[in-house]
């Protein structure tokens, strides 16, 4: 089968940051399915990977979004069969989704929402888990429930931001604060359904002050090094911190006073130690299926940048790199 991967980590403007490959289907293993790949994107976690971690041998493939259509299942599936089509976020330890055919585990995957083509769903699985977790999980809010509460979201434009506002607006009572500092940024986070604006260039405890709020919950999805003294400010005692990045240093001292609770949010996490709870996952995506079927969610898909090929896969980490990206941008298939 096809392939895109690289046989050295570093700059993407590198003549060889991207290769097209010829390698041999993946085998399965008994939980796994074999995915004809329709549509993938590019996150954050892409480029992190392709700019630091090499091969061990030969050529590295990674992707971790995907979209496609059941070609074969392991002797232990159960819940898909040839020709179902599915969406899902894939395992940061397992060959990627850049390619024509990708295995992954059947217990972390969903069913493709009806409503959408497939790059488009497979702009969704690794924000809205990452988003599902941070809310659900991490900061163990009820759906229907926070009441009286707020939510800092910073950095709300980017793709997990965009799902978190979304979520905390449709399935809970929280009153959703969220940061952008362009223009086009600010207009997409009160399109995604942010109650509130905040600019995270200037102070954001000034300004959530002046909001006249105290938010109990803040979700920091970039730059956390530069915001955690002013987001401990702000928040409500006895909150709690959801982040996502990599911080080099955070003092984490300074939470004792208010006695916050802090949590890592890493999607990767189930599939990676094959926890008892993996299946959670699977649930998941259907439910976010569901839920852009009915209309409770929209997609967060602003750019279609055209099939897989090795040019078009570096011009979308070329722009996920810039750090202006809003929303997911996807591409389809090998044509």
């Amino acid at each position: 089968m096809k392939a895109i991967g690289y046989k050295q980590a570093g700059a993407i403007n590198a003549l060889d940051s991207f290769i097209l490959l010829d390698v041999e289907k993946p085998k399965l293993k008994v939980h796994d399915i074999l995915v004809q790949v329709k549509g993938i994107s590019v996150n954050p976690v892409d480029v992190k990977v392709r700019a630091s971690m090499g091969p061990e041998s030969g050529a590295k493939i990674i992707g971790y979004d995907a979209s496609g259509i059941v070609a074969e299942v392991g002797s232990a599936v159960t819940q898909y069969k040839i020709g179902d089509e599915v969406f899902y976020a894939g395992d940061i330890t397992r060959q990627g989704t850049n390619a024509e055919y990708h295995v992954v585990d059947e217990r972390i995957v969903g069913r493709k929402p009806k409503s959408l083509n497939f790059p488009e769903a497979a702009g969704l699985p690794l924000t809205s888990i990452t988003a599902w977790e941070i809310l659900f999980d991490s900061l163990k809010i009820s759906e229907g429930g926070g009441a009286g509460e707020s939510i800092l979201i910073v950095g709300g434009a980017g793709g997990v931001g965009s799902i978190l506002i979304q979520l905390a607006k449709k399935l809970t009572q929280l009153t959703v604060i969220a940061s952008a500092s362009r223009p086009d940024s600010i207009e997409w986070v009160k399109k995604m359904g942010a109650d509130y604006v905040v600019n995270h260039r200037n102070s954001l405890s000034e300004q959530v002050k002046e909001l006249g709020l105290q938010p109990k919950y803040v979700a920091s999805l970039n730059a956390t090094d530069q915001h955690f003294n002013t987001i401990v400010d702000l928040i409500k005692p006895r909150g709690h911190i959801a982040l996502i990045d990599d911080p080099a240093n955070l003092n984490i001292n300074i939470i004792k006073p208010k006695a916050l609770s802090f949590s890592w949010e890493f999607m990767f996490a189930r599939s990676m130690f094959n926890t008892d709870d993996i299946n959670a996952q699977y649930h998941l995506l259907n439910r976010v299926s569901e839920l852009i079927d009915d209309g409770t969610l929209v997609s967060t898909v602003t750019n279609n940048l055209g099939n897989l090929s090795v040019e078009n896969l570096k011009e979308a980490h070329r722009i996920q790199e810039t750090g202006t990206v809003i929303g997911k941008n996807v591409l389809g298939g090998f044509e």
